[in-house]
């Protein structure tokens, strides 16, 4: 995220058009998701287009990454045992929540919120049982950046369109009932626009509006993906962005500057 003003006006769009995509096959480890994203683009009658961002869920990523365990291969130690008995939960997978995690931020109601590896704080470390086999537990991608930016460069070389990639997953949010999509990785735009040092309409200089852009265009494509549809992407056209190396690790806010944990 940026760290100083940025007094430059951005430019905003009237309109975004969000076109989710939908016929991918089921996907397993070592799947070519890029090839796959290309023919679903394909077939939909549509192709990728100079500027657009892909949005994709991380449940496929880490489908195709190989990001999947199998419960009955866990061995869960005293600790696990001893935590899923107090939230009435299995304890191999507690275990595995408790293997992607950095630090235990609270556990209560059936929940583990949790540091992960990657500096996430959300439920559970994202270790998740929809839209996987009976006893298997999905995990998030090692590195989620590093996703993203495969697949931008490999859509990109496919397609001949310079397009961005966000992966995205959905996470609770304090203060707020319902889940949203946020962006766990970003590649090819900077996730965030700063707005400090800009005037609003009354002349008063902004000071601290930095927006998360990256967060807010997840949440609009889920609208059209959906959980249940098997529209694991889509395409979000018209957003305005400039290349650049931008990392969804680049949301996550310090702990110094972290008044809740």
């Amino acid at each position: 995220m940026p760290t100083e003003s940025a007094p430059h006006r951005r430019e905003i769009p009237d309109k975004l058009v969000i076109h989710a995509l939908a016929g991918l096959p089921e996907i397993s480890a070592g799947a070519p998701l890029a090839e796959l994203l290309c023919e679903a683009v394909a077939r939909s009658g549509m192709k990728f287009e100079a500027g657009d961002v892909l949005v994709v869920a991380q449940k496929v990523v880490s489908k195709a990454e190989g990001c999947l365990v199998e419960l009955r291969s866990v061995e869960p130690t005293p600790f696990a045992r001893s935590v899923a008995q107090t939230l009435k939960k299995d304890p191999q997978h507690v275990e595995v929540i408790l293997r992607e995690s950095k630090r235990i931020v609270r556990m209560d109601a059936g929940l583990i919120v949790v540091e992960t590896r990657h500096g996430f704080v959300c439920a559970n470390a994202g270790v998740d049982t929809s839209n996987v086999p009976a006893g298997w537990v999905s995990l998030l991608p090692r590195d989620p950046d590093a996703s993203a930016r495969r697949l931008q460069e490999e859509i990109t070389r496919r397609s001949g369109a310079a397009i961005a990639v966000i992966v995205s997953d959905t996470f609770g949010r304090p203060w707020r009932e319902g889940l949203t999509n946020v962006a766990i990785g970003v590649a090819g735009f900077e996730p965030a626009i700063d707005y400090r040092g800009q005037a609003d309409g009354h002349g008063n200089l902004l000071a601290a509006t930095v927006i998360a852009a990256a967060d807010e265009l997840a949440a609009a494509a889920e609208l059209v993906m959906g959980k249940v549809s098997r529209r694991p992407a889509a395409i979000i056209r018209h957003f305005l962005w400039e290349p650049a190396p931008g990392k969804a690790t680049d949301l996550i806010r310090t702990r110094e500057k972290d008044l809740f944990r």
